[in-house]
């Protein structure tokens, strides 16, 4: 794939890689969805609602899962993006050979010391995987896991608090609007 220095161009092609390596993935909802809504909605929420304009937060948004759950190499990422979006999603990536509880809890300790951008990715993906469970959580899970879940999230979020003020009051309000329902 040839690398594209148009900044819209390079976005389109971050989509477009991005839906590539997760074409054969769906989330974890009720309706199984596409699983490249989830990143769309990253770039959605850090770009209409947190008015974030760096194409390289944005590009990494639409990337943060490839090396983490397909078969993505940080280089491929470096060859195509560039170092700095590459950077990005290793910062946001989980090393999928540990145990999960061990990876959740490297992210409430790595999120203090990540990227601005790096956190601004975390804060969005948190913002959207809330917004997921509110609005069609997976099947499976009680309200007790969903529960731990937004526990767990707040915890992570406490590390890049500063990042972006009006990005943590939205994630703030989910949590308030889970409180509420719970």
């Amino acid at each position: 794939m040839k690398t594209t220095t148009n900044p819209t161009g390079r976005f389109i092609q971050a989509v477009a890689f991005a839906a590539d390596k997760h074409r054969n993935q769906r989330r974890k909802d009720t309706e199984a969805s596409p699983y490249i809504n989830h990143p769309i909605a990253l770039a959605q929420v850090l770009a209409n609602e947190g008015g974030i304009d760096d194409l390289d937060v944005l590009c990494a948004a639409i990337l943060h899962d490839t090396i983490e759950d397909t078969e993505t190499a940080a280089n491929e990422l470096e060859q195509i993006f560039g170092s700095k979006v590459a950077s990005i999603v290793l910062e946001v990536t989980d090393d999928k050979s540990l145990d999960k509880h061990v990876r959740k809890q490297q992210q409430i300790v790595h999120a203090t010391h990540i990227s601005p951008q790096a956190k601004l990715v975390k804060l969005a993906d948190k913002i959207c995987n809330l917004r997921d469970i509110l609005a069609a959580p997976p099947a499976d899970w009680s309200t007790q896991r969903k529960q731990a879940y937004f526990d767990w999230s707040a915890q992570v979020i406490a590390g890049v608090r500063g990042v972006h003020p009006d990005l943590e009051l939205i994630f703030d309000r989910l949590c308030e609007l889970w409180a509420a329902r719970a």
